[in-house]
């Protein structure tokens, strides 16, 4: 099975449900050499990616249950951080890809949109050049919508897959804290439709730190792993695909929501038209 690099930045605790397939673990702020979460937002990522259900006796299995994770942590216990050791998480992810047969970067993070220019830019030539490095990367559209223009970096990059959510209505939020249609609606200012693809994002249920086993959260963060996950099972089965393979299959086979464009970008991820 293909590695899946969730570049979540709060790292992953391990959890029941990750069993033995957490192949390797670096920590970029505190130095730490096991994998630990003190924020939980990774360890919900990497459940809803790779989790197999274990603890919930397959009730909160993830897309890609037997995909191995690589877990970087690049975020503080309060999710701020520095653009620098993003830039070093990929660059340190795709001098191991082939040790660990990293296939997919998964970015649940976005940056601020009004984030210096220079910043953006070290940011999305870090994640174009895993790309460039034949890894599939899968980054948020971010929380900032609905207006245009409002997808975040690197998930504005014209190459990397962009996924946004498309449960984000009023009625689906509920008591989650965000306001109705957060998910991040392009065009870039590029004129690049954004997001590629959407995937629910609310009150997803996943792994959670002790002393819960789950908990449910909601955010662009949320549908990322879906699509990452989608294209792990993808890579299992077509090994030979290219990142451009995997975004062009996404496109063919994307299932139209009848969302605007800005919305949806090309639809919902369908895993089993995906696969076909």
């Amino acid at each position: 099975m293909h590695s899946c690099a969730p570049v979540t930045g709060e790292g992953a605790a391990l959890h029941p449900d990750y069993g033995e397939r957490v192949a390797c673990f670096l920590d970029l702020v505190n130095d730490r050499k096991a994998p630990y979460d003190d924020n939980g937002h990774g360890t919900h990522i990497a459940g809803i990616l790779g989790g197999n259900g274990e603890a919930s006796g397959g009730k909160y299995m993830g897309i890609a249950p037997r995909s191995h994770l690589v877990i970087v942590k690049i975020l503080d216990k309060k999710g701020n951080g520095k653009t620098e050791h993003v830039v070093q998480a990929i660059q340190w992810l795709v001098s191991r890809k082939e040790i660990y047969n990293i296939r997919i970067i998964n970015i649940s993070i976005g940056m601020v949109l009004q984030a210096e220019s220079k910043e953006r830019v070290r940011m999305l030539q870090a994640v174009e050049f895993a790309w460039d490095n034949d890894i599939v990367v899968v980054a948020a559209a971010g929380n900032n919508g609905p207006a245009g223009q409002s997808v975040t970096v690197p998930g504005v990059s014209r190459k990397v897959i962009t996924a946004g959510c498309f449960d984000d209505t009023r009625e689906q939020i509920g008591r989650a804290q965000l306001k109705p249609n957060y998910s991040g609606q392009g065009p870039t200012e590029s004129c690049v439709v954004k997001p590629e693809v959407v995937m629910p994002g609310t009150n997803v249920a996943s792994c959670s730190i002790y002393p819960q086993l789950y908990v449910r959260k909601s955010g662009t963060s949320m549908a990322v792993p879906m699509v990452s996950g989608s294209v792990a099972l993808l890579l299992c089965k077509y090994p030979y695909f290219t990142p451009a393979d995997v975004k062009l299959r996404l496109y063919q086979r994307a299932a139209d929501l009848g969302l605007p464009s800005s919305k949806q970008g090309w639809g919902m991820v369908d895993i089993g038209k995906l696969m076909c």
